[in-house]
Formats: C-alpha cells, structure tokens, sequence
C-alpha cells in the first residue's frame, strides 16, 4: 500500500472509531422503561358532606402532621407505645424485610459494575511418550496470578438499569409497608389501651352497682322479716344482686384479658404501676382538636398508597427490561496476570499474559418468549394500575367513614348523658314510691336496670369515640413519627450511601 494512501485513511479510521465510541456511549444510556406518569385519584377531591359530618375544615395542622407523642396525650399510653416499637416481633420481622429488600437491591445494583476476581493456578501435567514429539514421556509445571471478570454484560440497552430501578421501587414498597405496620401497631396499642380503661371502667360501675343492690337486698329482707314486704320482693331483689355478680366476674376477664393483649403487642412484660390507674374517658383529655385534612393529603401520607404507587413503579420499569431482551447482549470476559513454568519466575520480566474474549448473543428465534414476557410485564402494570386506585379507594372509604362516625358520636354521646340522668331520676323517684308503699318492687327493679343498663352504654359510647379518633389518626396516614416531621420522609435518603 502506498505510503499516502495510508496516511489518507487514518483520520479516515480515527473518525470512525470515533464514531463508534459516540454511538456506544449514546446506547450506554439507552432506556427503554416507559415514561411514568401517576394515575389521576379515583375520589373526590372533598369528603363527603351531610348530616353525619361535622363541617370543621382543613387549617395548616390536620390529624396526620402530628407525630403519635402529640397525638396521644396519655403519657401511660406514650411510653406503652414505645415499648412496642421496642420489642414488637411483627414490626421487627417487617424492618428486617426491609433489609432484605435493601440487599436485594444492592445485588441488582453490583450488576452494573463488571466483578473482579483474583486468583492463582498450579499446573501440573503429565504427558506420556506416544503423545510427545520425542517419544518420551514429560511432565511440566505452569503457575500462574490473574485478575480478570467474567460475563460482564455491558449494559448498552438499559436492561440491568430497568432490573436494577425495579429492585429500587420494590425497596421503597417494603419501606412503606413498614411504616403501614407501625401505624397498625400503634392504633393497636392505643385500642388496647382504651378498651382496658373502658372495661375498668364497667367493673368499677358494676362494683358500685352490685354495693347498691346488695343494701337494697338487705333492705327488702327486713321489711319482709317485719312483715311488710312479699317474697317475690325478696327474690327479685336478689336476682339483680347475683346479675351484678355475674357481670362482675365478666369484666374481671375482660380485664385480665386486655392486660394480655397489651402484653403480646408491646412484646415486653408491662409495668404494673404504668396500668395502675382508671383515668375518666374524656376525649380532650387523650387527643387534641384538630381537622381532618384533605383527600389529596392520602397521597402523601398513606404508606399503603405510597407502597402501591412504588409497585406501580416498580412493574413500569420491568417492561423496560423485558423490551431490552430484544436487542443484543454484549458479555465481556478478561483476565490480566503473570503465567510461568517456574514459581521463582512467576512476577519476572516476560511473564505478562492476558485475555480478552468479547461475545455477542443476539435474539434470533425464541418461540415468541421475549414477546409473551413484554406482554406479560404490561399486564402487570396495569395491574399495578388498578391496585394503585384500589388502595386510594378504600382509604377514601375508610377516612369517610372514621368522619361520618366522628360527626355523629357526639350527638350519641350527649343524649346517652341525657339519658343517664333521666334513668337517675326515675329509678330515684320509683324507690320512693316503693319506700312508701305507693309501687311494687318490680317497678323499682324496672328503673334500677334500667340506669345500670344506661350507664354501661355510657361507658361504651365514650370508649366508641376514642377508639373512633385513633381510628381516623391511623386511616389519615398518622403515627409514622413521634414527633412532627419538618418535611414528609425521602425513601431515597436511605439508599444514598450504599457501597
């Protein structure tokens, strides 16, 4: 070749290679996961109004900006909630999957980079004389030091990046559901605790009810030992005593049983002097006052939401690497090292040896598998769609509810107070009347059932709305923090420092 001609192709080639380079970088950062974007919500954008609903609207604090220390004013009920997020065996199986979501996420993410290993070989090898050249047997010894990667595939097309976004999201999914077992444990905990102060509560009412009908008892006895009373007084009277009995022994289990529900949730032994005492079930003395918030506020603060929308994220990029099998895989396997037939020369001069071995595997034929997996990965996008507005849904439906409950307890409890005092004053003015033998001793039985059986539906109703309010804390997405964040929580803070 003349010696111009020579000169004349090697910008020529330099071009191209240049080229070449260009093309390859530009295919490095190929992408083929489809552009997200987040289904609109499938509610409306207030809640529901009516007669069930009070009208109190959204200030600059709602229920679920409040960390659960502020939420629950109870300082026994505060430091049982932290026990639980202590010991807890179910939130503690749930942070430990999010460690194993982590790791899985890490492994897709090393995937990336090509993996060096290091090694030594020692070969020894016997050669007999009918294969050797001189008709006599050898026998040689090789050793050798590399370092080198096998089947690295470069990610040209973006298919370990798509596998690697998927791991991410799904990361993020199980973060969420953490955080969805912690609200449940908490609102848990909290219940628990309402309903040992409300069943204390009915056993001290009994306690008091059954005092009070034991004195009526005796009284009735002596009048019909004077002769004034009748027999059946006698024995009516005393199957309001033995009823009081009865009850009593009930709400003793009640209790003892709610004591061990709040054992296993807090997942430690309970401090007996924490559960001493029966404060009264006073709404403003456990929560504060605080609106609800707005419908839009579940897509922040909703960890099931926020679990379903990274699943939904998660399935979108999964068709990104289901389109990449399409294209070409280019693999790279290489090693670098020493290689001699002594080990004292083994790191001398003219020892160098080293591998290259690029492959390129193209799709060809597969019976349609690289369609049907494409397919497959849309399909359950779309399924991650509808479980997306699912959950959006139902947390509507559940919020609405706690509302129309919230709206409507009040009134409940205003006329069981109402009530309450009326039954008082009856069953006051028919032992009166019994007193002075106006009225026989059924119409006192009548009015003394009566009020126990209102003051226990008192007791039920204000026990009904504080697990209400705990109930509408949880649903609106509260109880992630124990105090007020500054700023809602960045999954992505968490994974910024992985090696």
């Amino acid at each position: 070749m003349p010696r111009n001609s020579l000169s004349q192709r090697t910008p020529i080639m330099r071009s191209s290679l240049m080229s070449c380079v260009a093309v390859l970088a530009l295919l490095g950062g190929c992408s083929f996961i489809p552009d997200y974007q987040r289904p609109a919500a499938p509610v409306p954008t207030a809640w529901p109004d009516g007669p069930a609903y009070d009208q109190a609207q959204a200030g600059g604090e709602t229920i679920a900006t409040l960390g659960w220390r502020e939420f629950f004013r109870d300082p026994a009920l505060q430091r049982l909630i932290a026990q639980a997020l202590e010991h807890n065996r179910d939130l503690r199986s749930a942070a430990l999957t999010v460690e194993s979501a982590r790791a899985t996420y890490r492994i897709e993410r090393a995937d990336l980079l090509p993996t060096v290993n290091g090694g030594t070989d020692l070969t020894h090898q016997r050669t007999p004389r009918t294969a050797t050249q001189t008709g006599k047997a050898q026998t040689t010894t090789n050793y050798s030091a590399n370092i080198g990667t096998t089947s690295y595939e470069i990610d040209f097309f973006g298919r370990i990046r798509s596998l690697e976004e998927e791991a991410l999201e799904q990361y993020f999914a199980t973060e969420e559901a953490r955080r969805s077992v912690q609200i449940a444990l908490i609102a848990e905990v909290a219940n628990a605790y309402i309903t040992l102060l409300a069943d204390r509560t009915l056993l001290q009412l009994t306690e008091e009810t059954l005092n009070t009908r034991i004195e009526s008892f005796n009284l009735t006895q002596q009048s019909f030992d004077r002769g004034v009373g009748t027999r059946l007084d006698v024995t009516q009277a005393q199957t309001t005593v033995e009823t009081a009995r009865a009850n009593r022994a009930i709400y003793t289990r009640y209790v003892a049983q709610d004591i061990n529900a709040l054992r296993l949730l807090v997942g430690d032994q309970l401090d007996a002097n924490l559960l001493a005492g029966t404060p009264p079930l006073d709404l403003g003395r456990f929560f504060p006052n605080v609106p609800a918030g707005l419908p839009s506020d579940l897509l922040l603060r909703r960890p099931d939401i926020l679990e379903a929308e990274h699943k939904l994220v998660a399935a979108n990029a999964n068709i990104g690497a289901a389109r990449a099998a399409f294209w070409p895989k280019i693999s790279l396997t290489g090693n670098l090292g020493t290689a001699s037939a002594s080990l004292g020369d083994l790191f001398s001069s003219g020892s160098l040896a080293w591998s290259v071995g690029p492959s390129l595997s193209v799709p060809l034929f597969d019976f349609w598998r690289n369609e049907a997996t494409l397919e497959s990965a849309k399909v359950q996008r779309e399924i991650a769609v509808a479980a997306y507005e699912k959950s959006i849904q139902t947390a509507f439906r559940e919020v609405a509810d706690a509302l129309a409950a919230k709206g409507t307890l009040g009134d409940q409890l205003r006329a069981q107070q109402d009530l309450v005092a009326a039954t008082q004053e009856s069953y006051a003015l028919s032992r009166n009347r019994y007193d002075q033998g106006i009225d026989n001793y059924l119409s006192t039985l009548d009015s003394q059932r009566s009020l126990y059986a209102a003051q226990q539906d008192l007791i039920s109703v204000r026990a009904n709305q504080l697990t209400n309010y705990i109930t509408l804390y949880k649903v609106l997405g509260g109880g992630s923090f124990a105090t007020s964040p500054s700023e809602l929580p960045n999954p992505a803070a968490s994974v910024s420092t992985f090696p």
